[in-house]
C-alpha cells in the first residue's frame, strides 16, 4: 500500500467516525426534542409532596389526586397531619424532617420500590421568623437547612431516578421574598434567595437530561406560615404585613397557579402576579428600589416601638 492509499483509508475512516458521532447526536437531540414536546401532565404520575400535612403542601397533595396521580406520598413531621391527608387521598403518610437525608433518601428509594418510578417531587417545607443580624446562629442555620438543604437533598435523591426513567419535575417552594426580599427577617429573605438561585442551578445543570424545574414563589398564603410572619403587625386585628398587601390567597387558588404552570413548564411560579412587576422595577433600578424599601419598611413599623435595626443596636 503506497502513501497516498493509507491518507485515503485513514480520512475515510475519519470521515466515517465523524458521521457516527454526528448521527448519535442527533438522535439525541431528537430524543429530547421528543421527550419535551410531551406537556407536563399529573395524570398517571407519581409524586412526593413534603410539607404535605398542611397549607401549600396539602392543596397540592390533593390536587394531583384529583387530577389522576397514580401514587401521591404525603409527608410531614406531624406525622400525624400527613396521615389525615393521605387518608383523605387514598396516598401514602411519611413522617420525618426534610434536614435528614438520609431519611429523604430513604422515602424516595421506597416510592420507586412501591411504584415503580418517581416522576415529581414537590420540595415544599418551611417556615418564617423575626430576626436580624442579632438572631442567633443556630437559628439562621436551621432555617438554611430547611429551606436550602431539603432541596439540595430532594434533587440529590431524586435526579438520578428520574433521568433513569427519561425525565421527572422538580417543584420547589421558595417565596417572594426569594426574589424581592422580606421585611423583618433577614434569614428567610437569605434563604429563599438561595432557593430560587438553586433552582436556576438545577434547570440549566440538568434541563437537557429531562429535568424540568419550577420555584413557587407566592406572597402571602392563608397557611399556618402566615400567622408567624414578622411582619403581620397585629394578629388579634389581623393587620396584615408587607407580603399580604396585594392580597391572599388560599391553597386551593396557589395549587390552580402550579398545576397551570407546570403545564407549560414555566420555572417561575407567581401566583400573585404583581411579583413579576417588581422584579422589572428592581432589575431597572436597584437603588430606587432599595430606596422605595426603605421608606415602606419605616412606614410598616411606624407604630411598633422598635425598628428592625433596633433589635440589634438598642
Amino acid at each position: 500500500m503506497n502513501g497516498h492509499s493509507s491518507i485515503a483509508g485513514i480520512s475515510h475512516g475519519l470521515h466515517k467516525s465523524r458521521r457516527f458521532i454526528n448521527d448519535g447526536a442527533t438522535r439525541q437531540a431528537r430524543f429530547r426534542a421528543a421527550r419535551y414536546a410531551a406537556p407536563m401532565e399529573i395524570r398517571d404520575k407519581v409524586a412526593i409532596v413534603t410539607g404535605g400535612g398542611s397549607g401549600i403542601g396539602e392543596a397540592l397533595a390533593t390536587r394531583f389526586h384529583d387530577e389522576g396521580a397514580r401514587g401521591v406520598v404525603v409527608v410531614d413531621r406531624d406525622g400525624t397531619n400527613a396521615e389525615r391527608v393521605a387518608q383523605n387521598i387514598a396516598g401514602t403518610a411519611v413522617e420525618l424532617d426534610v434536614t435528614d437525608e438520609p431519611a429523604i433518601a430513604s422515602v424516595v428509594a421506597e416510592t420507586v420500590q412501591e411504584h415503580g418510578t418517581l416522576d415529581i417531587f414537590v420540595s415544599n417545607a418551611g417556615y418564617v421568623t423575626q430576626g436580624g443580624l442579632e438572631a442567633d446562629n443556630d437559628e439562621i442555620q436551621r432555617m438554611w437547612e430547611v429551606h436550602v438543604m431539603s432541596h439540595i437533598y430532594a434533587a440529590r435523591a431524586a435526579v438520578p431516578v428520574m433521568v433513569a426513567n427519561g425525565g421527572g419535575y422538580l417543584l420547589n417552594t421558595a417565596s417572594a421574598a426569594g426574589l424581592l426580599t422580606q421585611l423583618g427577617s433577614m434569614q428567610y429573605a437569605v434563604t429563599k434567595a438561595a432557593a430560587v438561585s438553586l433552582g436556576e442551578f438545577l434547570s440549566i445543570t440538568y434541563g437537557e437530561r429531562g429535568i424540568r424545574v419550577s420555584v413557587l414563589c407566592p406572597q402571602a398564603v392563608e397557611t399556618n406560615i402566615l400567622a408567624n410572619s414578622p411582619d403581620r403587625l397585629d394578629l388579634e386585628t389581623g393587620t396584615p404585613g408587607s407580603a399580604a398587601g396585594d392580597g391572599v390567597l388560599t391553597a386551593e387558588q396557589l395549587a390552580d397557579t402550579v398545576i397551570s404552570c407546570m403545564a407549560e413548564e414555566r420555572f417561575l411560579v407567581l401566583p400573585h402576579p404583581e411579583v413579576q412587576t417588581y422584579r422589572e422595577r428592581k432589575a431597572s433600578d436597584i437603588d430606587r428600589w432599595i430606596h422605595g424599601m426603605q421608606r415602606f419598611q419605616s412606614r410598616l413599623y411606624a407604630d411598633s416601638e422598635l425598628a428592625p435595626a433596633d433589635w440589634l443596636l438598642s
